[in-house]
């Protein structure tokens, strides 16, 4: 037998594949981006630095994955191109040697109600099988331990179309492991029917009481009027059994009313669908106010809250069921997992460990695999979503992270650190847009954004390696060693807020009294119980107001200028000053453009195929008709004024004939939380997290509360920047308000009069006090995580 020999001499002439090392972008204009250039090294770690608008994610969300999302998109066939996501071709003039981008973002994880981590991770279905192979006693399938799967039952006689044909009896049952009385939610809806209708009064005398139901609204109280199940004029309190059922409880049926089909159904049911299955926040606040006042939601008496069957809940694997497995704390299960040695699912076993390990390692043990997505932090969302690709056997891929450090604890960064350097020493090429000096120290390569924001920005003012960063004259350069002292003098209380008993999620018993008047920041690991005790431990009506980085709701069609009540004032000055109606200068109503009804473009939908946002060609994406752009106001017309940055138009606005106090007080608020290079007509829809927090506290800031609550507002701000929001607080804090900041940023708690930490690890491991005092008190005790790491910091 011969084998074939190996020469390992080298070839003079290196091979024409391993040229392909760079990843290059030429004549960049994707938003800010002012035709740069620039050379990527790929299988290299490369980090983009710059202030907040830079164009960091322009170049890198909006050129570089998008480019390569879309290319893969168009090697599907045009079938399944009808089911992907529209990705438009970015504006640059070449991109060369892209990879496979997966783009793991800090967007929030899907907010359905049956939507778990242990859904969202896969972790679930690999302890479905487990259970239905080993739980006892022997329920059935996988399905039947799924809270997404209701059990079905049914009998009757089927035909089968074979020969002469024959009828046959048969019976179907599939045993789901869904709660029938929550329907797999874990939550029960309880309405009260005192705030649906008077019963004292007929349905013609206008019993129904829900808001927006008018006595002559055919297609809502006529229906019930007039679709015969029902004597409208009798009072409903004299309703029979039946008629009853009929008005709460008629499943839909089709009326004709007055000649026209309508479909009937009884008033609980419609509830349901009209109000409940909608997302709070996104209800008018009159409708909100109804839900709140007539809806009481509450954990399912039947399952307890697990969402699972009673059947799921009997089969043990040596003594805990799965809805104990999905309830424990991530890295209790893993232990429990490791513990479980059964040859016949060692496999799947050996699959779901290095799952659960992952979660582990990635800074998530603290969460729970029953805990709803919808409820994770971004920065949460990302993490979970980084685990699918920690054990991935993928390599030469392009991984793009937003920030991944939002979220952690200067304890925490270093752990996800290492993961980033091991996605790259994989083969991977890793692209991190971050202002965290801990994570820009372990890049190989920096491209570094500029110098402003907005249109100030978009150039690239160095690219290189840190030390040449270091040494470079840029922004980031100049601050990446800025270390803020701490305090020589603190500011004395003027009140206190107590919590007693605090017991919200991991919290134990907590009592702490929050001084007033004062800067005080609330510092722990995630998942120490922070949230809990800022967000949902402080006592209602306490003049709060409590600022987070939740998405803000509105369409394509918001903007900075229409959210904050800006756009009145502005309108309201281009009425007077031209003679005509305000409603000309709003592009939802008079003044919209025709052809595409003042969204600025046109959706052309392709069918099959993606479809495709075109500028209006009548408009060219003013979104005015051209009459109203006639109008001026400072030699400016509406599209042009909308354009302007917030700092430009603060200019703008303060003197001479457009001189606004009312618009520039708003803009003024903007300013001061550092969105100085926001544009007013900017979609909502494209702005970060930490630029909806500080756009929510510019909103708030023209409040009474004298108490503010704020998550992490440092998210996203560059080096420099932080400095701006700390005089920011600064001044809030001597205006006689009382700033409560949740937050990991180590110039904020030197900068802090008062630090509450919790701890001292995170879930069952946390959510006690392990500090509170001064941060000099902190430093000088190292006796937390947190003063440890602050005293490295200050250099103490």
């Amino acid at each position: 037998m011969s084998m074939a020999t190996r020469t390992d001499t080298q070839s003079p002439t290196p091979h024409a594949a391993d040229s392909h090392d760079l990843i290059r972008v030429q004549g960049a204009r994707v938003n800010n981006l002012k035709d740069i250039s620039v050379e990527i090294p790929k299988r290299r770690l490369t980090v983009f630095t710059g202030v907040s608008g830079s164009g960091k994610s322009s170049l890198v969300f909006g050129t570089i994955a998008a480019e390569s999302q879309r290319m893969i998109n168009e090697t599907y066939s045009a079938f399944v191109q009808g089911f992907m996501p529209t990705l438009a071709r970015p504006e640059v003039d070449v991109l060369d040697g892209l990879t496979t981008a997966i783009i793991v973002d800090q967007q929030r994880m899907g907010g359905d109600p049956r939507s778990t981590v242990g859904t969202a991770t896969d972790a679930n279905a690999m302890l479905r099988i487990v259970f239905s192979r080993l739980g006892q006693p022997h329920v059935g399938s996988p399905n039947a331990f799924s809270f997404n799967v209701p059990s079905v039952r049914a009998s009757g006689a089927i035909t089968i179309e074979r020969g002469a044909g024959k009828t046959v009896k048969q019976t179907f049952t599939r045993t789901g492991g869904m709660c029938p009385r929550c329907e797999g939610r874990g939550t029960v809806s309880d309405i009260d029917l005192t705030q649906l209708f008077d019963d004292s009064k007929s349905i013609a005398e206008g019993a129904i009481t829900i808001p927006g139901w008018k006595t002559d609204s055919w297609w809502t109280v006529r229906i019930y009027a007039e679709s015969g199940f029902l004597d409208p004029n009798k009072p409903i309190r004299k309703y029979t059994k039946k008629e009853l059922h009929d008005f709460l409880h008629h499943e839909p049926t089709k009326v004709k009313v007055e000649g026209v089909n309508l479909t009937y159904e009884g008033l609980i049911p419609k509830i349901e669908k009209s109000f409940l299955s909608k997302d709070r926040e996104a209800l008018q606040p009159h409708i909100r106010a109804f839900v709140d006042r007539a809806v009481t939601f509450t954990t399912c008496p039947q399952c307890d809250g697990t969402r699972l069957s009673e059947a799921a809940r009997s089969a043990r694997i040596g003594g805990i069921n799965i809805a104990d497995a999905s309830a424990m704390q991530i890295n209790d299960l893993a232990a429990w997992v490791h513990g479980l040695d059964e040859p016949s699912v060692a496999p799947l076993l050996a699959t779901l460990r290095r799952t659960l390990d992952s979660f582990v390692e990635i800074g998530l043990g603290y969460l729970s695999l029953d805990r709803p997505s919808g409820t994770l932090s971004g920065g949460e969302a990302q993490r979970t979503k980084m685990i699918r690709h920690l054990g991935s056997s993928l390599t030469d891929v392009t991984y793009v992270f937003d920030e991944p450090t939002i979220g952690l604890h200067p304890h925490d960064i270093q752990r996800m650190n290492n993961l980033l350097l091991r996605l790259r020493d994989k083969g991977n090429t890793v692209l991190v847009v971050e202002h965290k000096p801990e994570t820009i120290a372990i890049a190989d390569h920096v491209v570094d954004l500029g110098p402003g924001a907005g249109t100030a920005g978009g150039t690239v003012c160095f690219e290189g390696t840190l030390e040449g960063l270091r040494a470079s004259d840029t922004l980031t350069g100049r601050h990446l060693d800025d270390r803020a002292a701490l305090k020589k003098t603190v500011r004395t209380p003027t009140g206190t807020l107590a919590i007693r008993a605090a017991t919200a999620h991991n919290l134990r018993d907590v009592d702490v009294d929050i001084p007033l008047g004062v800067l005080v920041v609330v510092t722990g690991v995630a998942g120490s119980g922070k949230t809990s005790l800022v967000h949902g431990s402080i006592p209602a009506g306490e003049g709060v107001v409590s600022i987070d980085q939740g998405a803000i709701r509105g369409s394509r069609r918001s903007n900075p200028a229409t959210y904050t009540g800006m756009l009145d004032p502005i309108r309201k000055a281009f009425a007077k000053a031209n003679g005509v109606k305000p409603a000309l200068f709003s592009a939802n109503s008079e003044g919209a453009c025709p052809n595409c009804n003042g969204a600025g473009v046109i959706y052309t939908d392709l069918a099959m195929m993606a479809g495709v946002a075109t500028t209006c060609e009548e408009c060219e994406g003013k979104r005015y008709q051209t009459a109203v752009l006639d109008h001026h106001l400072g030699g400016r017309d509406i599209s042009e004024v909308l354009a302007m940055s917030v700092t430009e138009a603060e200019e703008f606005f303060s003197a001479g004939e457009a001189r606004t106090p009312a618009a520039h007080a708003i803009l003024d608020r903007l300013a001061d939380v550092g969105l100085g290079y926001l544009s007013l007509g900017q979609p909502l829809t494209t702005l970060s997290g930490g630029e909806r927090q500080r756009l929510k506290l510019a909103t708030h800031m023209a409040e009474k509360g004298g108490v503010y609550v704020l998550d992490e507002p440092t998210t996203g701000l560059h080096l420099a920047d932080v400095e701006q929001l700390l005089g920011l607080l600064d001044r809030l804090v001597d205006s006689g308000k009382s700033v409560i900041v949740v937050e990991h940023h180590q110039a904020v708690m030197a900068h802090a009069d008062w630090i509450i930490d919790l701890g001292p690890g995170a879930g069952h491991d946390g959510g006690r006090i392990v500090f509170e005092g001064t941060p000099a008190d902190l430093v000088a005790a190292r006796s937390t995580l947190t003063g440890e790491h602050l005293a490295a910091y200050v250099g103490a």
